[in-house]
């Protein structure tokens, strides 16, 4: 438990950020959910390079507000654009 003012103030602010972070994890995990139904029901391919774009501003997004560092957002990009490509190629 917080024994100073700064203490309690800094956990008030953790567990702020905590939610808001929570919310754009949340987010990205949906996304990606996303574009493998897409996948998996074989949706046309503009639907899907749709998808692909949210995608990428969503883990864009997150990464710049330091929810997820910069390069596991350059990978989780890199493996879904991977992804779509193969399904638009086949």
């Amino acid at each position: 438990m917080a024994n100073h003012k700064s203490a309690v103030k800094r956990n008030l602010q953790n567990q702020k950020r905590r939610l808001r972070n929570r919310s754009v994890k949340t987010r990205i995990k949906g996304v990606v959910k996303q574009i493998d139904l897409f996948a998996q029901d074989n949706a046309a391919t503009g639907t899907v390079a749709d998808e692909l774009n949210t995608a990428k501003s969503v883990i864009d997004k997150a990464a710049k507000k330091g929810v997820i560092h910069p390069r596991t957002a350059a990978r989780k990009i890199s493996r879904l654009s991977k992804r779509v490509n193969r399904l638009t190629a086949a």
